[in-house]
């Protein structure tokens, strides 16, 4: 086990989803970090207490806050936290003195907390409102489903959730709008679960794409994740590593590509002539959680792991936007 997860081990701290395979990977740990989802604090106290001089910690939900106020000393003093989205986050002026960073991690989706906190709208299986909202601002999920039309409700589970049954939902939610606002996250569930029977041999909720897909609309997830890669590619020095968390194929598709573009090249680049891109891939195929972490917390079984290095060029590739066919589908 490595020094940093022994250490928050022992002080009880929450362990977020594949934090021992990443500072393995990662490992030796020095300088600046910037960990671009804060949440309870798992990953940067493990960077501190595994040898990073700073982390700069980012959080757009201001429950992140109240966990970064509650560090103790050891942890706080070393840890510089900005309540902002991780998009890029190269542009913000109070944190640009730590640059060039040493390393960059986004351990993307839901946290654990959100999830069980029901009035935060994000749960299947707990009664709340419709809001999935990270940050507690803007436009929430019962704002989409009560004002989307029907093709944009099916463009939406269907591009951003992967759902096949994205028109039978779409066309439901209308008919089920005649009859008053859809409000709350069980009434929304339970719905969808008309048109997305459970077959007894897929182990996820009926509802749990169409959830995911307003989750990711609502927070413009898959661009903040984007504009995150790019402004990573920005500022870290050269040999410094880019380790990204995904719990959906859309999010590991993205990173996947971005760190890797040559898979892509007949589609991306057809006539690229560029031998050297800006990272290099640690590992050929994701890391993926080990079967006793998926027994002892089940959200864990869709996470993947991927680690980029920084390669030692000037300038940074000009990449197509991999979210050009969502674009103009959405208000």
């Amino acid at each position: 086990m490595t020094q940093g997860l022994e250490q928050l081990e022992n002080s009880g701290t929450h362990i977020p989803v594949l934090l021992e395979e990443f500072l393995k990977e990662v490992s030796p740990i020095e300088g600046n970090w910037l960990d671009g989802t804060f949440g309870a604090g798992g990953y940067s106290k493990a960077l501190i207490a595994a040898g990073a001089n700073k982390v700069i910690a980012l959080d757009c939900d201001p429950e992140a806050k109240k966990q970064y106020c509650s560090l103790p000393n050891e942890y706080s003093e070393k840890i510089v936290f900005l309540a902002s989205w991780f998009g890029n986050f190269d542009q913000k002026s109070e944190i640009q003195t730590y640059f060039p960073l040493n390393g960059v991690v986004l351990d993307l989706g839901v946290s654990s907390s959100q999830f069980d906190q029901s009035v935060r709208g994000f749960s299947l299986n707990k009664d709340g409102p419709l809001d999935m909202r990270m940050s507690q601002r803007g436009i929430t999920a019962a704002e989409l489903v009560n004002q989307y039309s029907e093709s944009q409700l099916a463009d939406l589970f269907y591009y951003y959730g992967e759902e096949r049954a994205a028109r039978k939902i779409a066309r439901g939610i209308i008919n089920e709008r005649k009859n008053g606002p859809i409000t709350s996250t069980l009434q929304l569930a339970n719905l969808i679960k008309q048109f997305v029977p459970n077959s007894g041999k897929n182990k996820i909720h009926p509802a749990t794409k169409s959830f995911m897909a307003l989750r990711l609309v609502v927070n413009r997830e898959l661009e903040q994740l984007e504009e995150g890669l790019h402004a990573a590619a920005r500022v870290l020095r050269a040999g410094g590593i880019l380790a990204i968390v995904t719990f959906n194929s859309l999010e590991d598709r993205i990173v996947k590509y971005f760190l890797n573009p040559k898979e892509e090249r007949n589609r991306y680049f057809p006539h690229e002539e560029q031998k050297e891109f800006p990272f290099r891939v640690k590992n050929s195929k994701p890391i993926k959680p080990t079967a006793e972490e998926i027994n002892r917390n089940p959200r864990a079984r869709s996470a993947k792991l991927r680690v980029g290095i920084r390669n030692c060029i000037e300038n940074e590739l000009a990449m197509p936007s991999l979210l050009s066919r969502f674009r103009n589908k959405f208000v």
